[in-house]
């Protein structure tokens, strides 16, 4: 819905942005990735890396696979994270911002002092999420079943920003919201 955008604006602003999806493709780049992945799946682990499209086959064939995967990865990210955010902090850092892509259906929004919802209209979102390199309609089917509705994320968040205009508007919001909070 625009949360990597948005991450990109809060960045281009000067706050320190830890990127989930990112910190998980540099882990499964790493012999520490390929040492979290191959118990599960070893077919998908070669050359010191995670192979990104078997490990999303095997998934997509096993149901159960991405919520065992899933603890051991998110462990290591929420280390990595933590650690940021300290470091930022001893830093001085007025805000640190922390894009986390299911972030309320994990329980991490209870980690942080506010939580920021960037959503649009559902036509908007899933036009995005197709254009993406790699998407299909059943990988994106898979990832929306396992996302809470956009309704309670709206209800649950401490502000929601509509990103539905474009990156202008995208960031004129962003800064109001910034502006609201004392950022």
């Amino acid at each position: 819905m625009g949360k990597s955008e948005a991450a990109k604006i809060l960045a281009a602003e000067g706050l320190p942005v830890f990127d989930s999806d990112a910190e998980v493709h540099r882990l499964y780049d790493s012999e520490q990735g390929v040492a979290l992945i191959r118990p599960f799946v070893p077919d998908a682990t070669m050359h010191g890396k995670v192979d990104r499209a078997r490990l999303t086959a095997a998934i997509m064939h096993d149901s159960d696979l991405l919520s065992r995967i899933e603890k051991k990865v998110h462990a290591e990210i929420r280390a990595r994270r933590e650690l940021f955010v300290s470091k930022a902090e001893a830093n001085g850092s007025k805000a640190v911002i922390v894009d986390i892509p299911l972030l309320f259906e994990t329980g991490a929004d209870e980690s942080f002092h506010k939580t920021l919802v960037i959503s649009a209209t559902p036509e908007l979102q899933r036009s995005r999420a197709l254009a993406r390199p790699g998407m299909t309609e059943d990988r994106l089917e898979m990832i929306l079943a396992r996302q809470m509705p956009d309704r309670e994320k709206r209800a649950r968040a401490d502000a929601v920003v509509e990103n539905n205009a474009g990156i202008a508007e995208l960031k004129k919001s962003l800064l109001e919201i910034l502006k609201k909070w004392g950022i």
